[in-house]
């Protein structure tokens, strides 16, 4: 079988479960406001998701690691995926909705990790570039937001389970033909884990990090609200969503040619400076079209940065504990830095409006760029010590 064949689950993987990530990240706050919920509100059901990633996605991790396999603990998740996910929408009331969506986000939040781990250890087995593999996860999230977002204008927001689930099921399908990856070491143990967590340069990334990654978190509960404030409707969500997306593939794409010129955390420096310079733009839009004429900058903003930074902390963590290290970073990534920034997020839209949120995303993520300037100089100072 060739390289091309032997990736062709797992980029339809990426593709197809990316697509129904969308759907949850593009729509879901309006079909809560549908269901009349306030921001406040919202912004609790979306910190149950983080709030569940941090114990699933070690969890999970941590047993792919154990048995040394990441296929069958997708099948898992993706099957609980199916199931929770049709429950979780037929709840009403914010504590039923909020009981169901934690375990929903239990089966849901390490799907993308464990895929993006996946892909990591495929294309260096095979010596290409990740991006090339990873890129099929934003083409899905493009189309379906894209798509996604004319059908909800048409049907309504409330029919949105369905396409939730076409895309899910074609996630399960697919799974089953994936290569799974192979660890010639011992299985990994409990104490283990310990020294990633006493591994301090590891530690301080992913606390300095968060001061950037928090405020991505933020938009994304939150910019469909902010979009609909200006004006704007479901299909101009999608189409916000799309144009994002659409940058983030290029980059991703193209991630071999750019990528390797400089230091990792270069990147993910210049692209926390990016991060700030679009939120203080996003806080003095008055119309929708300027957001979505903006958001090309999320490829140079996430694309950049989160490809620099899962390669940054693959370099830290030793192979053995792969799989946990990557969700670890997912965990912080989108978990810790989701809870605090859909709680926070939510307040502030509720109390001030959109504008003086994304004013406050700009200052963490200048504040974010700074501490890692500094963590960056002084790594490569102990170094240079150190020769």
């Amino acid at each position: 079988m060739s390289n091309d064949q032997s990736l062709t689950p797992l980029k339809m993987l990426l593709f197809s479960f990316h697509a129904t990530n969308t759907i949850i990240l593009s729509f879901l706050p309006l079909y809560l406001e549908y269901k009349g919920l306030d921001g406040t509100e919202i912004g609790w059901v979306l910190a149950v998701g983080p709030l569940a990633a941090i114990i699933a996605q070690p969890f999970w991790g941590y047993m792919s690691d154990k048995y040394k396999t990441v296929k069958n603990i997708l099948l898992i998740c993706i099957a609980g995926l199916l199931v929770s996910s049709v429950v979780f929408f037929q709840m009403n009331g914010l504590i039923a909705i909020l009981l169901a969506g934690f375990v929903f986000y239990f089966f849901t939040s390490p799907i993308g990790g464990l895929g993006d781990s996946l892909g990591q250890r495929r294309a260096d087995e095979l010596r290409i570039s990740f991006g090339s593999i990873r890129t099929w996860g934003s083409i899905g999230f493009a189309v379906s937001s894209l798509i996604v977002g004319q059908v909800l204008t048409t049907i309504g927001i409330q029919y949105m389970i369905w396409p939730y689930l076409l895309f899910g099921t074609i996630a399960l399908i697919v799974t089953f033909r994936l290569t799974d990856v192979n660890v010639e070491s011992d299985p990994v143990q409990l104490s283990d884990i310990q020294r990633l967590i006493r591994n301090k340069p590891f530690m301080l990334f992913l606390l300095f990090m968060m001061f950037i990654t928090m405020t991505h978190r933020a938009s994304d509960s939150f910019i469909g609200l902010y979009i609909a404030q200006l004006g704007g409707n479901e299909g101009l969500v999608g189409v916000a969503w799309f144009v994002g997306v659409a940058s983030e593939a290029l980059v991703f794409a193209l991630a071999g040619r750019w990528y390797r010129k400089y230091h990792t955390l270069i990147f993910v420096i210049f692209a926390g400076i990016v991060y700030s310079l679009r939120w203080f733009l996003y806080a003095a839009a008055d119309d929708p079209m300027y957001i979505i004429a903006l958001q090309f900058l999320h490829g140079i903003t996430f694309g950049v940065f989160y490809l620099a930074a899962l390669d940054y902390v693959t370099r830290l963590i030793p192979s053995l504990l792969q799989s946990t290290g990557h969700l670890m970073f997912y965990a912080v990534f989108f978990g810790i830095s989701g809870i605090i920034g859909s709680l926070l997020g939510g307040a502030l839209i509720d109390s001030y409006g959109g504008g003086a949120l994304y004013a406050v995303l700009g200052c963490s993520a200048a504040a974010g760029a700074l501490f890692l300037t500094v963590y960056h100089t002084l790594t490569t100072r102990r170094q240079v010590r150190q020769m």
